[in-house]
């Protein structure tokens, strides 16, 4: 899904006013014409600063008039440059060094003293007085929401302007405007709009959002971008230790953690809306860590934080983003309450963090207001579902519009909706996003119907041999009420042709109530993970790898009928039932053989045929979706937690059914973000099945013969290695996000990132089961002597795009055909 986020916004960028009274931008330098990082610029009478970055680069704007600029770092003399012009650019800023003086704060090479440091007295008594927020200190809360949120196409120059793939649009190039943060030019590229109500019950720990408004312009009807702006709606408190973004943890500078990380400087005290209050400074102490810079403004009583902004540093290991600002402002009410009013948002996505590379602001403005406590509702209001898309919620009148928004759109925000819908006419412009559509989805769009998945065409099995597929999808809009998919394959060993098709049909958008039927007959490696579903159109990548380890012959062909309904009665909560039937039998039975003898007669069988009933129970606390239609997309894909119980029944006797048993399966996977410890995700899974069933029937554990690092597999075990009818699996992978090699000097550079895993697994084969398989002649072992465990160790982030691990068996040596070692990798895009 993050694959499917980026790659479209990579595209643009490969292809791709209100002015303030000042701008100001330029270096600051020592006397030896070297860099000055993080030095404190102020304009002159205001608070209206910046701080330069770790090339002393910066870059200042206000809608008022100031005649100077007051720069000042530790260990040099502050110095105020006047101002001629609006515009002042590409200014050096020369600044002496000074001798330190016994009252100042102690300094080496940039960094400060944690000791006789005024500022770390002030940021002691801010964890003294630790806030919440204020929204938590009553029992229930509600206030109104407004959210703006724009992508940009950015640095805007005459190579852009010019080049032929924007021939017949030079139009949209008229109105650019530059960053009031980065002072680069910018066009707009998408805007949307939304008020909410929010609603909140601390006793209750529930929150409800009913969004009553939303306009938008540029992208509208493409799902995958709305996707990607919803994943910026990270929520996070900056009082917090480690604030979250793009699956990342940033160190806060307000976290007791931050004076090993950051170097604070005092360097102002003035009125900010009639509160006396102290401005700090924070920088870095290290590259390469996952860290901002900045200032912050606290009140000089209460210690709450009046004002902040946080800037990523430009050294940070995170990819795809060259830079990441926040604003946020607070209203104190008083000594215990504080309460949000403005949040900004503001990332640069860019292939490079080059000065001048090309990219994308991604914005979010978010304000709040009108807030009330203690207003009670029943219970019931939390629980009940809304209708996810309300037609009048998303075409309001211009008149709603000005009287909800609390901040006016300027002139380039309401230029954005012609233009865009102007830009969208454009033929050149449609092919260029049409491009990006392709890579993103997959998919070819057609009128009504789409060509895909793309990526799936090629395939390869020792059974098959190449194999070639083609697929499509009925697609009129993302929010379709009902969808068919299908697909045919062709073999060319095998001579065999085998195809899938499935639709469902979402009855009722408030519960979410789906019906599905579908059958396919393909073949399939069935041996690659324990908790399986009955998918139509579900086919593993072991099934078709192109280069795999051993023998991957023990192939099975199936042909799977299934019906099934869902409903979701509360938010991430979904239950299933389906009912299937399928039969089994080897794709070759020369190579691979699922013979069993059958219970009742003592015949020997060759084929089994299984009719079942089972019932799924799935929550995913945490999953933020998008969408309204039979699909939805995932925004935060990977970063929520699963839990799925199946409880099936096999039944005899019904349509030839062979065989009655109860399986019981239940997974648990959990993401777990460590701090500045980097990322540990986690999952078991457990499962029995009650009554002797055959090899096709049992619980194999997944080996993993291809090439590549996947998830819940075991890297080092061969297919059907260990099959068991009761097991227990768990699986660890930690991801330090370059915490270690952030600190090796040659090593920095390349913001590498270690991965360490470990895994194991259990199991049993009742003599039942094991006897009723004989006649296959397969070897059948279960991990019952002892748990079978291997570890990995990892480096991802390869060039941005790639991971490499290398795999240690930790026992069972002596099994046929053991692997002892291993390397597998992924490619794949993350931040």
């Amino acid at each position: 899904m993050l694959f499917r986020k980026l790659v479209i916004f990579l595209t643009l960028i490969t292809g791709f006013q209100i002015l303030a009274q000042t701008k100001v931008s330029g270096r600051v330098l020592d006397s030896q014409k070297n860099p000055v990082p993080f030095a404190n610029l102020v304009l002159a009478n205001s608070t209206i600063g910046t701080i330069s970055d770790e090339n002393g680069t910066f870059y200042l704007e206000s809608d008022k008039n100031h005649d100077a600029v007051t720069v000042s770092f530790i260990g040099f003399e502050t110095k105020t440059v006047p101002l001629t012009q609006k515009a002042t650019y590409k200014l050096d800023i020369i600044l002496e060094e000074q001798a330190n003086s016994l009252d100042e704060v102690v300094i080496y090479k940039g960094k400060t003293s944690k000791k006789n440091n005024p500022a770390i007295d002030i940021l002691e008594k801010i964890w003294k007085y630790r806030r919440e927020n204020g929204v938590k200190k009553f029992k229930q809360y509600t206030y109104d929401k407004y959210e703006k949120l724009e992508f940009d196409l950015n640095t805007i120059d005459s190579s852009l302007i010019n080049s032929p793939i924007f021939n017949g649009m030079e139009f949209i190039f008229k109105d650019i405007d530059t960053s009031r943060i980065t002072g680069k030019t910018y066009l707009p590229i998408f805007l949307n709009e939304a008020i909410s109500k929010v609603y909140g019950d601390n006793e209750l720990n529930e929150e409800k959002e009913i969004l009553q408004g939303n306009k938008n312009a540029g992208f509208s009807n493409n799902q995958t971008l709305i996707a990607f702006i919803k994943d910026l709606y990270s929520d996070y408190d900056i009082y917090e230790n480690y604030l979250q973004f793009f699956d990342k943890s940033f160190t806060s500078p307000l976290s007791k953690t931050g004076v090993s990380i950051y170097n604070y400087v005092l360097t102002d005290s003035a009125y900010v809306d009639n509160k006396y209050c102290y401005n700090i400074t924070y920088y870095p102490r290290r590259k390469n860590e996952l860290t901002f810079k900045g200032d912050f403004w606290v009140n000089d009583t209460t210690w709450a934080i009046k004002e902040i902004n946080l800037e990523v540093s430009k050294s940070a290991n995170i990819n795809w983003v060259k830079d990441l600002y926040i604003e946020q402002e607070f209203e104190v009410l008083n000594d215990s309450v504080f309460l949000i009013t403005k949040d900004y948002f503001q990332s640069d996505f860019a292939l490079n963090k080059k000065e001048k590379s090309r990219g994308i602001y991604g914005k979010r403005t978010t304000l709040y207001d009108h807030y009330q406590f203690d207003r009670k509702k029943d219970p019931k209001f939390y629980r009940s579902q809304i209708d996810p898309y309300n037609k009048d919620v998303y075409n309001r009148e211009d008149s709603f519009w000005q009287e909800a928004r609390m901040e006016n759109l300027n002139k380039d925000e309401q230029k954005v909706y012609t233009l865009l819908d102007t830009l969208k006419t454009v033929k050149a412009f449609k092919r260029l996003y049409n491009v990006g559509t392709v890579l993103a989805s997959g998919y070819i769009e057609f009128d009504g119907w789409d060509y895909g998945p793309l990526f799936s065409t090629f395939g390869y099995n020792d059974i098959e041999g190449i194999r070639l597929r083609a697929g499509g999808r009925t697609y009129f809009t993302p929010n379709d009420q009902w969808r068919i998919e299908g697909y045919g394959a062709y073999g060319f060993r095998d001579d065999q042709f085998k195809y899938g098709i499935s639709g469902k049909w979402l009855l009722d958008r408030k519960s979410r109530l789906t019906v599905s039927a579908g059958n396919r007959r393909d073949v399939e490696q069935l041996g690659a993970s324990l908790t399986n579903t009955n998918d139509v159109q579900g086919r593993s990548l072991a099934s078709s790898a192109v280069i795999t380890i051993g023998d991957n012959t023990r192939l099975t062909s199936i042909n799977l009928s299934a019906f099934s309904m869902q409903i979701e009665p509360r938010r991430n909560f979904i239950i299933g039932v389906t009912g299937s039937y399928r039969t089994l039998k080897p794709a070759d039975r020369n190579l691979f053989s699922l013979d069993f003898i059958d219970p009742e007669t003592g015949e020997l069988r060759q084929e089994i045929k299984q009719a079942e009933i089972a019932t799924q129970l799935s929550y995913f606390p945490g999953r933020k979706t998008t969408g309204y239609g039979v699909d939805r997309l995932i925004v935060n894909d990977g970063d929520y937690a699963q839990l799925f119980l199946n409880y099936g029944v096999g039944l005899d006797h019904i349509l030839g059914s062979d065989f009655e048993y109860e399986k019981l399966q239940f997974l648990y996977r959990q993401p777990w973000n460590i701090g500045g410890f980097g990322r540990l995700t986690s999952s078991v899974e457990i499962g029995k099945t009650f009554g002797e069933v055959p090899l096709g029937l049992l619980s194999v554990v997944p080996g993993n013969q291809t090439l590549f690092s996947i998830y819940n597999t075991f890297p080092l075990l061969n297919f059907y290695e260990f099959v068991t009818d009761t097991y227990v699996s768990t699986h660890l992978e930690h991801n330090f996000n370059g915490r270690i090699f952030s600190r090796i000097p040659f090593l920095r550079k390349l913001n590498l990132r270690e991965l360490v895993g470990l895994r194991g697994v259990w199991g049993e084969l009742s003599e039942e089961s094991l006897l009723l398989s004989e006649p296959s002649n397969e070897v059948l072992l279960a991990p019952d002597d002892q748990v079978y465990w291997s570890y990995s160790l990892g480096v991802g982030n390869i060039f941005k795009i790639f991971r490499i691990d290398f795999h240690f068996r930790g026992n069972y040596f002596d099994n046929p055909d053991a692997r002892k070692f291993g390397v597998t990798g992924a490619f794949g895009f993350s931040f």
